[in-house]
This record gives C-alpha cells, structure tokens and sequence, in this order.
C-alpha cells in the first residue's frame, strides 16, 4: 500500500478517535494543534517552510495555488508553506537568509551557482548531505540513480555528496530548446534554402535586407538582431570552434573570447553590421523592442525559443495566413559538416531542493521529495490531474482543451503554470511527453530537429571550483566579463578597431584569465573522476 495513503487513513482513524475524546473533555485547545512550518500537528499533519523563487508571478501568485502541490497536499498530508524572493533579488536573499539565524525546512535554487558550491553549505551546516537518507528513504529517486549513473554524477559534488533532490530532463528532446530562429515564408517568397554555413546566412541576410520579403515597398527590414552581450550570437561563434565562456578540447580546458577563432567571429560580426545585416539597435533593444520588431514584420532573423519566440509570436501573428517562423541549424563554416555546439543543456541544470539542517523533520521530509519521483508523482507533475488538466489516450498522458485551448484565452505556458511547473523546473523529472505537446506545432519540431544537430562534445559539463576558489575565480570572473561584454560590442559596431584584438586578449591576461582557466581545468578533473 502506498506509505501516504496509509498514513492518511490512519490520521482519518485518529481523528475519529480524537472527535469523541475532545467531546467527553468538554473543551479543546485549539492552539496545541496549529500547524507551524517543521512541526508536526497533534493528528501527525506536517507543514515545512520551502523558500524557491517564483518562475511564474504572472500567473501564480504562490505556488500554493499550482493544482500539483494543492494534490500533493490531499496525498501526502503535508503542507507547504511558500516563500517566494522578490523578483531580481533571488541572490541577494538567498545570501542574506544563509546567513540568518533561522532557515526553512526546505531550499529550491540553482545550487551549482551558489558561491563556494553546494558542498559548502554541508560543510558549513546549513544543508544536508542526503546520501543516507536518499538510501533509506527515497527508493523512488534512489532507483533512478541507480539506473542513471552519469545523472548520479552530475547531481553530486566532487567529494560524492548528494546535497539536493534534482530537476532532471528526461531525452534529448527535452534539452533542446533555444536556436537561430527564422521567418520560413520570408525564405520561401524568396526562394532562398534554409541556410546551413556561414556563407549562405550571408546570402540569406543580404537577401533579408534588399529584396523586400515583407512587401511594404520600404527598406525597412532587419536582417538579424543578436543579443547586446553577444552570448546568444553562440549560433555565430560555435562555428569557429569556440565559445564566448569555457570550452574543452580533448580534456583541456580552453577560454573563448582569447583565442585566435574568436577574431574569425568578431570580424564576421562588424563586417555584418557594417552591411546593415545586423540591427544597428541590438544594444539597446528590449524584449518589449524585439517583440515589436517581429510582430512588425520586419525582422528576418532572432536567437529565440521553441515556446516563448516560435510559439508566441506564431499565436500572435495567427491573423496573417503568411507568417511563419522556424528553426535553423547552427551554422558551421564548410558543408556538411557538424556543427561543433548547439547550446543543448545537460540532463541536469544544477537547480534542485535541498534540505536545511533546520528541518526537525528530516526523514519525512526526504519521504515527501521522494514522491515526485514515482510514476504518481511523474505524472502529477508533468501533466497535473487526470480527468482535468491531462487524459490517457492509449497510454500516452495528453494535455486537455484547459491547457492546448484554454476557455479563458490563456496561452499553453500560462496553462500549463496553474496546474504544474514541468514548463519551467522543480525537483521532479520532466517528461519527454511534455516537450512533445508543447512543442506540437509543424514549426516547432522543425526547429527542434534542426537544433538537435551538434557534438556538443567540447561542451564543459557543470563543473564545481572548490569553496576556497570559489571567491578567487568569481572575482576574477566578474571583472572579466564586464570588460569583455563591453568589448565585444565595441569590435562589432566599430567603436574600437579589431587591430585592438591583441590589447583586448593581454588585458584579459592581466586580469587573471590563466588563473580562471586553471580553476576550471581542475574543477573538469574532479568531475571525471566522480
């Protein structure tokens, strides 16, 4: 028998039992059976304090709200009581609350980015090392360990802790999200083929920019618009074998922006903006300015998403029978080839629910975590209530009209938030069946399938400095990244002549790249070794 049912039952016994002592009392002290976050009530109810922020304020103004915790309340018998950071001031808090006198019970966040690394935070008491209770506590997450040894690796520290219970992406189809991003029937007026290389991107973009695609009769399209930091230019920059951050080749660990390819790349960037294929006001463009851009129809070309950018802007434009965006593979230089990335993520992000040494209810807590990783839980969390949110349709879980065609003009994302958070993370395992129906449309599994391409094999994996490097390489990292963030638009627009390259690559010498490198060389040792 499932453990919560059985401790439900029990509690409706107990409380049966409870109804008739309190009536030959003849009184009742209300205040001994409230529930306060980490202790359990008189009946054995238990409510926990969980700090996460809130991915969807847009559509929930606590997760409380979300049908899949609401359920797992009703299954469970625990309560969760959300505390949601400010917007913007997720790091901040998080700090501040770490060293606070007084934790929650339990702590949601992208624990591979906190200073000094999860292990830290065992080391300094403030989360627990969960290896033993995962053992005999969770069989549900532990089987999937066992049966997935390299997330086992990825979710640990290199000392082998496991300090949280993890969002994983279950196939392939799940990390593959992001991509150049294109209008097809611009192409297709043009009679212009899906480009592959460098060079045909050139001919597309030129195209874009002097043939008139969107039939107005003015010079008023925009080719292309990158990202102000460059970092979605990724789809540019891969095709010379580098990164704008930390790559590997063959074990050995490389910076980008240093090496001889990124000058290909940069050179390639001001010669597009000097021919107006690149938006002249990518640096000042907002998301507010770009959804204007394309709903405008004048931008030809965007790094964007399979939901928030293929499938908004295709539900926007659904009125205009022509418009039509897709995705194109990341380019290479020469035909045929791989593309060396495609900014395809790991099955596991790094965000996952770790317990604080402040929960006087450890075990149960670890039990109640445990049950998003059965098959209930999976499907709880993946698609919400059967009946209401998903029906089994010959064994395949299908989303209902309340998420696909919302009756209240809500979008699939917006859906899909008031029943489960598999569109965004959580510490559950999100299911491929997800993917597929979110990404439904023809254009979508275009542009998946296209971005699917590339090795990704000089890829770093989410390595971990160790705490006393932590502080050194962020240092040396945040100083770094203005400067070169500053400079790169610089070298695209021309405000600095690429001659400057050698000046640009000793001044991130100076600043401690070696060392930064170094720390990362030995962080991918530990890692293989985990």
């Amino acid at each position: 028998m499932n453990k919560f049912r059985w401790k439900k039952q029990v509690k409706v016994a107990l409380f049966s039992v409870l109804v008739v002592v309190t009536a030959l009392s003849g009184c009742s002290n209300s205040s001994k059976n409230e529930k306060t976050s980490g202790e359990k009530a008189d009946d054995g109810s238990l409510t926990l304090s969980y700090w996460v922020a809130n991915n969807r304020p847009d559509t929930l103004k606590n997760y409380n709200e979300m049908a899949a915790y609401k359920k797992l309340e009703e299954i469970t018998d625990v309560k969760v009581n959300f505390e949601h950071p400010a917007s913007g001031e997720e790091d901040q808090q998080f700090n501040l609350m770490m060293t606070s006198g007084k934790l929650p019970d339990v702590i949601e966040r992208i624990w591979t980015s906190v200073p000094g690394g999860p292990e830290k935070y065992i080391k300094d008491g403030k989360i627990v090392r969960l290896n033993d209770y995962i053992d005999e506590h969770a069989p549900n997450f532990k089987k999937i360990l066992d049966e997935n040894p390299e997330w086992k690796k990825m979710v640990s520290t290199d000392e082998g802790s496991i300090y949280s219970f993890p969002f994983l992406r279950q196939d392939e189809l799940n990390l593959t999200f992001y991509g150049p991003v294109i209008r097809k029937d611009w192409l297709e007026k043009l009679d212009l083929e899906m480009p592959e290389t460098i060079d045909e991107w050139h001919t597309v973009l030129k195209a874009f920019k002097e043939k008139d695609p969107n039939g107005n009769g003015e010079a008023d399209e925009i080719p292309l618009l990158i990202d102000k930091d460059a970092i979605t230019s990724n789809a540019f920059v891969g095709a010379y074998g580098v990164t704008n951050g930390f790559y590997h080749v063959d074990g050995k660990v490389h910076y980008g922006p240093i090496q001889p390819e990124y000058k290909e790349f940069l050179t390639l960037m001001n010669d597009w903006y000097k021919e107006g294929l690149i938006d002249k006001e990518y640096v000042a463009t907002d998301d507010k300015l770009k959804d204007a851009k394309v709903t405008n129809d004048q931008l030809g070309a965007l790094m964007g998403y399979s939901g928030s950018s293929i499938l908004r802007y295709m539900q926007l434009k659904k009125d205009d029978g022509d418009f039509s965006l897709t995705g194109a593979p990341y380019p290479v230089l020469k035909k045929g080839d791989e593309p060396i990335f495609n900014l395809g993520e790991s099955n596991y992000n790094g965000v996952g629910a770790a317990i604080s040494t402040d929960n006087k209810n450890i075990e149960e807590t670890v039990e109640w975590l445990d049950y998003k990783y059965g098959e209930e839980g999976f499907k709880l969390f993946n698609f919400g209530i059967e009946g209401e949110s998903y029906e089994m349709v010959d064994g395949y879980p299908t989303y209902t009209d309340v998420i696909t065609n919302n009756p209240d003009g809500k979008s699939m994302s917006e859906g899909l938030a008031l029943y489960v958070p598999a569109g965004w993370s959580g510490p559950f395992i999100q299911a491929k069946e997800y993917a597929e129906q979110y990404n439904n449309l023809p254009e979508q599994l275009e542009a998946l399938e296209n971005w699917k391409k590339g090795t990704n094999e000089r890829t770093m994996p989410i390595v971990s400095p160790t705490q006393e490097e932590s502080s050194e390489y962020a240092s040396i990292m945040n100083d770094i990244n203005t400067y070169k963030s500053e400079m790169i638009n610089k070298f695209i627009m021309g405000e600095e002549s690429l001659d400057q390259f050698d000046k640009f690559v000793e001044t991130i010498q100076s600043m401690g790249i070696e060392r930064a490198t170094e720390i990362q060389q030995d962080a991918l040792e530990r890692y293989n070794k985990r």
